[in-house]
This record gives structure tokens, sequence and C-alpha cells, in this order.
């Protein structure tokens, strides 16, 4: 048993546990070739392919992100500069429409002043004219209040009419005088 021991361990001695048989390595070697050839044929263009495909893909979406963003500052110029000149207008438009209500307000003024002095003058006449019709009333009635006032006095008719208007406007200038005199000492 012995000898079979030791007759087993030189055997084991010339075969290495760690390296494997020679036909093992030759069949191992002509798998891994045919793999490889089936990899480098098929599979490494496919992939090569949908990696490129992909980073076309990054790209094209990283240029068009880069247009959206070009467009987007674009537009947000244009959205300023328009918010600007609408601004501008407004005040413009506010500026205008101070300057035409100031303009309506001294007009509305004017129309005003230039009416109240026509209604004034029209009242003025209309009081002018009531006045002489009063005083030509008052005349009449005075006159012949005071022919027949002065015909009692007398005792005689004034029928002469020469000398009747003669009494009545030297009675009216004597009121007026006397009228004037009591107005000029108030």
């Amino acid at each position: 048993m012995l000898q079979a021991i030791v007759t087993a361990a030189t055997e084991e001695e010339s075969i290495n546990p760690l390296l494997p048989a020679p036909y093992d390595i030759i069949w191992s070697a002509v798998a891994f070739v045919i793999i490889l050839i089936f990899f480098w044929k098929y599979v490494l263009p496919r992939v090569q392919k949908l990696l490129d495909e992909r980073g076309e893909a990054i790209e094209g979406n990283i240029a068009k992100a880069d247009e959206a963003q070009r467009k987007a500052e674009a537009a947000l110029e244009e959205y300023t500069a328009q918010l600007a000149d609408a601004r501008t207008e407004a005040g413009r438009i506010r500026e205008t429409a101070r300057e035409d209500g100031k303009k309506i307000v001294a007009e509305a003024k004017v129309a005003a002043t230039t009416e109240a002095a026509r209604v004034t003058a029209s009242a003025q006449a209309q009081i002018d004219a009531e006045r002489q019709s009063a005083l030509v009333s008052l005349r009449s009635e005075v006159g012949t209040l005071a022919i027949d006032l002065a015909s009692g006095v007398i005792g005689e008719s004034l029928t002469d009419d020469t000398k009747a208007a003669a009494v009545v406007d030297r009675f009216l200038a004597d009121l007026e005088a006397s009228e004037a005199t009591a107005g000029g000492k108030k």
C-alpha cells in the first residue's frame, strides 16, 4: 500500500492539476476563436451601430436643445423689447390723454365763460328792456296822475297836451333829481 501511495504520488507529480490537458487547450482555443469571430463579425458591428445611433441621437437632441434655448432667448428678448415698447406707448397715451383732458377742460371753461357772458348780456338786455317798458308805462301813468293832481290843485283843466307834457316832464325831472340826491346821501 505504501508502494501504491508512492506510485500515485509520482504520477501526480508528473500531471500538474493546474495545467489542463493539451487537447482541452486546443478545443477551448478553437471555441474561443469561433465565438470571437462571431462577436467580431455580427455582435460588435451591431453594438457599434447602436452606440453610433445613440450618440447621434444625443448630439441631435443637444443641438435641438441648444436651438430651442436660442429661440427661447430670442423670444425673451423680443418679449422684453415689446414690453418696453408697450410701456413707452402706454406712457405716451397717458400723456396724450392728460393733454387732451386739459384741452377739453380749457375749452369747456372758455365755452362756459362765453355762455355765461351771453346769458348775462341777454339778461341785462332783457332787464334794460323791461326797465324801459316800465319807465314808459310809469311815465304815462304818472303823467296822467300828475295832470289829474295838478288839475285838482290848480283848479283848471289841463287838456292842452303841450302844457300837460311840459308839466309831466318837469315833475318827472324833479322826481329823478330828488331820487339822485337821496341815492347820493346814502
